[in-house]
């Protein structure tokens, strides 16, 4: 690989504890594509380990942190990805990103400042790049600190069938050069096109790379390239795991933390993992309000502190670090919002228990007769009926004049309003006469039926407050066809019951005594996840069916929330 060009001359910055000298060169990849990438380091230090972000989202904008860094005895290594910003080549999302982490990190083990051990740090598209390297197996790379991302692509951006909707249409709006003059769409409208492969002429022009990840819901050869997970167990390396309930990669991040520590070949490996667990979403990592929810100042994190005694630990090899308390897993219980520390995930201790679903029939709406009981039906109950209809979709989050549906957010708000909605059956238990607290990997345990081939059966659980605020506190979704295998799809009869598992991700609470536990079901979370037309006439069609469907809570059909109670 030939020698980096100098782009510009160095640019001296000083500061209260040490001169940062900071270099911009670009740095060739093995096609020849060149990556603009800043140097921040303490003129002083000849030689110490690296911290290395690649980031789409402008380099520049780290340069804060990056001197924070080098403050703290690192050399930082700060790279436009490829295609974005200052670098040369086209962005093609996680196209390039394996072999241009390599290529960056062999460029950086042969730099004469570099002590030969690198880490790599950051969060959603920066953290999923430190992955895609590792997956290389790059010289140098001896740490990573991955934050609120994937190894598996697809397992990001679908759920039970579903694709999270507004995240990827908005991801790639933002991240897609549209042609001049064009004025996007309102997002609202937009995401309610069908079929969905023609949303992104909905916002206003043709986005390749939206249509085929709308285009290809089950995991097949599509997803390959971007599928890292089988590959996870053969890498010898920590890492520092970080999300929040309320993110979108909150699965997916949990996941990579338990396969490292638990499938890793490596004995070492599997010790050197940590998972920390909070009450974020995705914007909000660290903070302590989330959404409409202030969980107090217990929940406030410093990443920057999180990532500096994992480098002293892995990268310096530091003494002192090194004999500090390594906890695992530390979580966060909402509800009592204090932290918790466990060896691994899903804490132990904890015994998976069932919450019954109950009714006459007239569960729909908060003001239904739906009960949630430990205890389980004994005689046949009615079964709960409610109106999936397409055109009027079941709103992720309530909808009001300052947030429209496009607006749906992925943390805690207030569920009253939807809850008021016929289509939304709802299964309220009695006050708590003591906390209940939970931890682990939440579930709902459905019997169901519909008039249509196909149909979504949504889910989340939800913390009542005694003033009324009714708090979700954790989601899932699963389309009908998926029920068995989202490889295999196989249509619904209409009038026959299936027990769905539909999959509630990982979640920390406690209800607090004269709280209530809810559950609420529907036929749509939208736009957090796109519509069932419940035709099941595919994805090129815009064709749509209002389905009736059914849950059923009866001995021989017991409807359940299963959660893992202390």
């Amino acid at each position: 690989m030939k020698a980096a060009t100098i782009l510009t001359s160095l640019i001296l910055a000083t500061s209260a504890f040490a001169e940062i000298k900071t270099e911009t060169i670009s740095v060739p990849m093995r096609d020849g594509i060149k990556l603009a990438t800043d140097i921040y380091r303490d003129d002083a230090v000849t030689k110490a380990p690296v911290v290395l972000m690649r980031t789409p989202y402008d380099r520049t904008k780290a340069k804060g942190t990056a001197e924070r860094w080098a403050k703290a005895g690192y050399i930082a290594v700060m790279q436009d990805c490829r295609g974005t910003r200052a670098s040369e080549g086209v962005m093609a999302p996680y196209n390039n990103e394996g072999q241009d982490g390599y290529d960056t990190l062999e460029w950086i083990t042969r730099q004469p400042w570099c002590s030969g051990r690198v880490g790599m740090m950051g969060g959603s598209y920066v953290g999923a790049v430190q992955w895609q390297a590792a997956a290389e197996n790059p010289p140098g790379l001896a740490a990573i600190a991955p934050q609120a991302t994937w190894s598996s692509f697809y397992r990001n951006l679908y759920l039970g069938g579903s694709v999270r909707l507004s995240l990827i249409s908005g991801w790639i709006a933002g991240n897609t050069a549209k042609p001049e003059g064009v004025k996007p769409a309102d997002m609202s409208e937009a995401l309610m096109r069908l079929p969905l492969s023609e949303v992104d002429n909905a916002i206003g022009w043709d986005m390749p790379w939206l249509d085929a990840m709308l285009t290809h819901p089950e995991p097949n050869g599509y997803w390959t390239r971007l599928d890292l997970t089988s590959r996870l167990p053969e890498l010898q390396l920590p890492a520092l795991h970080v999300v929040g309930y309320y993110d979108f990669f909150s699965r997916e991040s949990v996941d990579n933390f338990m396969i490292m520590q638990k499938q890793a070949r490596d004995a070492k490996t599997r010790q050197q993992q940590r998972l920390i667990l909070g009450p974020w979403d995705h914007g909000s990592v660290g903070k302590t309000k989330v959404a409409e929810v202030e969980f107090g100042p217990d929940a406030a994190v410093d990443t920057f502190a999180l990532q500096l005694d994992w480098f002293d630990r892995h990268l310096k090899q530091d003494a002192a670090a090194l004999s500090k308390p390594f906890p695992p897993v530390r979580y966060f219980s909402m509800g009592d919002n204090v932290w918790h520390d466990a060896q691994t995930w899903p804490p132990e201790g904890f015994t998976s228990t069932s919450f019954y679903l109950h009714s006459d029939g007239k569960a729909n709406a908060r003001q239904g007769r739906g009960v949630l009981s430990l205890k389980a039906p004994t005689q046949d109950e009615t079964p709960d009926t409610f109106r999936a209809d397409p055109a009027k979709p079941t709103p992720s989050t309530p909808i009001t004049e300052a947030r429209p549906i496009k607006a749906a957010v992925w943390g805690p708000v207030d569920q009253s309003a939807t809850e008021d909605r016929d289509d939304v059956l709802v299964y309220t238990s009695e006050p708590m006469t003591a906390p209940l607290s939970f931890a682990g990997n939440a579930e709902a345990k459905l019997h169901v039926s519909t008039d249509t081939p196909d149909a979504d059966w949504a889910v989340k659980l939800i913390d009542v407050h005694p003033d009324g605020f009714a708090q979700n506190i954790a989601r899932g979704i699963l389309r009908g066809r998926y029920r068995s295998s989202l490889l295999k799809p196989e249509l619904m009869k209409p009038g026959q019951v299936y027990e769905i598992n539909v999959d509630l991700g990982p979640v920390a609470a406690t209800i607090a005594k004269g709280h209530q536990l809810r559950v609420d079901i529907s036929g749509a979370d939208f736009p957090l996840y796109d519509r069932n037309p419940n035709t099941a006439e595919g994805i090129t069609s815009s064709k749509t069916s209002i389905a009736t469907e059914q849950v059923h809570h009866k001995p021989g059909a017991l409807s359940r929330i299963v959660l893992p109670v202390k």
